[in-house]
């Protein structure tokens, strides 16, 4: 299926989740793991109707969710195709499924509780060193450019963060080539700003904001806070 851009899934009114990198992710509040587990059961069956399932882990008092395409169609102006991982409209469908499975259930979204983290390498070589990285992080070369068509580094389980390679400086420096790229909802971007520099951070490039907003430690260390159009809102 065609793959959505943010202002499409923007359109879709998706109140309960929020798009983080690739995908759609939502958090959900239950009392106890019972009522999780049939929250669980009921969002199974739902994605069992529609051929197509959310990624899920449970903890103490929450359930997250995580929807994504492997195989999204992006069309170039050329007209050449590529398949990535991405958001597609059986995602939104069963996004709108799992909301109303979750009203059924008498769970509540959590939406600004959502979040992930990737990880970002600097390097003038990605195609050289990927296959280093992806096999010390998942073991597996099949890790290089899964769902991609750079050099990235994806776990198809999810059991590492996601390795993304971004252009080393030109200039010979050895500054900082590893970062953490850190993927918030919109409504707790400012807070979160607000947060890292009360602790001592500071925001050393905002250019990009809200998109991305770089923020140093006292050391110097850097991370960037991400923040993609909410599907919540049309704005």
């Amino acid at each position: 299926m065609d793959m959505l851009m943010d202002a499409q899934i923007a359109e879709a009114g998706l109140a309960d989740w929020r798009k983080l990198a690739q995908g759609l992710h939502a958090r959900y509040v239950v009392d106890d793991f019972g009522t999780g587990a049939r929250f669980v059961a009921a969002v199974g069956e739902a994605g069992d109707a529609l051929g197509h399932h959310p990624s899920v882990s449970m903890g103490t008092g929450h359930v997250d969710f995580k929807l994504v395409s492997d195989d999204a169609v992006h069309r170039d102006d050329d007209g050449t195709e590529l398949v990535l991982q991405w958001v597609t409209q059986q995602d939104v469908d069963l996004a709108w499924r799992i909301t109303e499975i979750a009203v059924d259930h008498g769970v509540a979204a959590e939406p600004g509780s959502v979040g992930m983290i990737e990880l970002g390498l600097d390097t003038r070589q990605s195609a050289t060193i990927a296959p280093v990285w992806a096999a010390l992080l998942t073991g597996n070369a099949e890790a290089q450019g899964h769902g991609s068509p750079s050099d990235e580094i994806r776990d198809a389980t999810g059991r590492v963060p996601n390795l993304w390679f971004g252009d080393a400086s030109d200039d010979g420096t050895s500054g900082q080539r590893f970062h953490v790229e850190v993927y918030v909802a919109h409504e707790v971007a400012e807070q979160r700003i607000a947060a890292a520099v009360a602790a001592g951070g500071t925001v050393v490039d905002d250019t990009d904001a809200p998109s991305l907003t770089v923020i140093a430690d006292q050391d110097g260390n850097r991370g960037v806070l991400c923040v993609a159009e909410s599907p919540a809102t049309t704005d």
